[in-house]
């Protein structure tokens, strides 16, 4: 059987493709279609179904676009009130893709509407399962991001909803069945996702906690709820847009790809609600950059980043990016709803500075100047890495404030001079530009972040709980 998945890493999505006999389907697609649309075109085939496996909290999905673009019917399971033209599916209904078919098995927990989809081949047999949050490689999907949305539901309603759901509808089907999940290791969707992206379901039923049998129901939820962190602010906004609908993203890009002009975006920036993002890799940004830019890099984890810190999704954004990068930026921020982009700076951070506009820069120093620098007890180290990071392994006496935390905790911030790293560089940069945007100046980023100082004599140590943050 011919199933492809489209796996995207930055936000560890997959989304799906089967085709066969000139028909073809796509299983949660992504904002940006046109992949999708030329994959089938190479098989000369027709989307006809897009099929959808819940109401999605991580990112913005490509069904309305899809469906506009292709005349595909767009296809949901049990109980789901799409805000537009849908299939809502019954429990066990087929659907037919050429020669192959789709069943649909009501899998509620994740959310409500989970839905897990039995790929069947042309000869009747039974091939895999994509599962979308419902299971995961190593996991299940968290079950609290519903309830940001429907009121009466709570997470321990739905832990309970999950399991009867896989003990019923999952685990008596085939081992030799494969499972085809919508996240990967990354995804805030799950806990203990593994960096494989698909298994059978014989071995996920030896090796995921989520289908061991001799758990009880009671023991499942504990297992479930323990250790979930808040998840980002931007989930129950991309819950509401993939319910109701939203711009198609050819208008998006139309409005964001303006050129702006030094002296346009000038102009523009003085709107105390733009915001400039800067999209550049940390060292370019630490060189120079426009004062009060936020630095979210492209080369790593850019929409999620946008996501955690970017409170407003219908937040006003003009964009400072390497020549060429627009567009890229643009369609990363509309996968998770930010589809305000305004405009970008022609000709880059260049053109700003050649133009003779005020610019800052941000200090960095090796992890061999921080080596030689360190006194232990006397510095002051600011480690933005998240805490299961922070309880890992740190510099002996370093303070953990999370990146996502920052700004909450910036009245914390010590008025001494004090280092800042994170595992890489890439976060205490953008660390960097949140202080420095508070007027904050005291500080000297480590190049490299822990990766680097761990290679020096600078002491580290086991997480041992502080009685107070500073």
């Amino acid at each position: 059987m011919k199933v492809e998945q489209i796996y995207t890493g930055c936000i560890a999505h997959a989304a799906y493709y089967i085709e066969n006999n000139g028909e073809a389907a796509i299983f949660d697609p992504l904002r940006e279609v046109e992949p999708y649309i030329n994959r089938a075109n190479k098989d000369n085939a027709k989307v006809k179904y897009v099929f959808e496996t819940h109401f999605h909290a991580d990112f913005v999905s490509g069904h309305l676009d899809l469906a506009s673009k292709t005349g595909a019917q767009i296809v949901y399971g049990p109980t789901a009130k799409p805000g537009f033209e849908a299939i809502v599916a019954e429990d066990n209904q087929l659907f037919k893709v050429g020669n192959y078919t789709v069943k649909v098995i009501h899998t509620p927990g994740h959310t409500m509407e989970s839905t897990t989809y039995l790929l069947i081949d042309e000869n009747g047999k039974e091939h895999g399962i994509i599962s979308g949050d419902t299971l995961f490689i190593g996991d299940v999907g968290r079950p609290d991001l519903a309830q940001h949305v429907i009121a009466d539901l709570t997470e321990d309603k739905l832990a309970g909803y999950l399991y009867d759901s896989l003990h019923t509808k999952i685990i008596p089907l085939s081992d030799d069945l494969i499972v085809y999940p919508n996240h990967g290791a990354g995804s805030a969707c799950g806990k203990k996702m593994s960096k494989e992206t698909t298994d059978t379901l014989g071995n996920q039923k030896k090796t995921n906690y989520a289908l061991n049998t001799s758990l009880s129901k009671e023991d499942f939820k504990k297992e479930l709820l323990s250790g979930l962190t808040t998840p980002p602010a931007y989930f129950p906004k991309n819950v509401i847009m993939n319910i109701t609908g939203y711009d198609s993203l050819d208008t998006v890009l139309k409005r964001g790809l303006t050129p702006l002009s030094v002296t346009e975006f000038e102009k523009t920036i003085k709107n105390d609600s733009v915001l400039i993002l800067d999209c550049r890799r940390a060292e370019e940004f630490a060189n120079g950059f426009i004062p009060d830019s936020l630095n979210i890099g492209l080369e790593s984890n850019f929409a999620m980043w946008v996501g955690e810190l970017v409170s407003d999704i219908k937040q006003k954004i003009v964009l400072v990016c390497p020549e060429g990068k627009e567009e890229e930026a643009i369609i990363r921020l509309a996968r998770v709803g930010y589809d305000h982009a305004i405009g970008y700076l022609s000709g880059g951070f260049e053109a700003w500075k050649s133009a003779s506009r005020p610019y800052e820069t941000s200090e960095r120093i090796s992890a061999k100047s921080f080596a030689e620098q360190f006194d232990n007890g006397n510095s002051i180290v600011i480690d933005v890495r998240k805490v299961s990071e922070f309880e890992s392994e740190h510099v002996e006496n370093a303070i953990n404030i999370p990146l996502n935390q920052l700004e909450k905790n910036i009245r914390e911030i010590p008025s001494k001079q004090f280092y800042l790293h994170c595992a890489g560089g890439y976060r205490s940069m953008i660390a960097a530009s949140i202080l420095k945007k508070y007027g904050i100046e005291n500080f000297v980023d480590v190049e490299g972040g822990f990766a680097e100082i761990q290679k020096t004599s600078v002491p580290v140590t086991e997480y041992v709980c502080p009685s107070t943050l500073l």
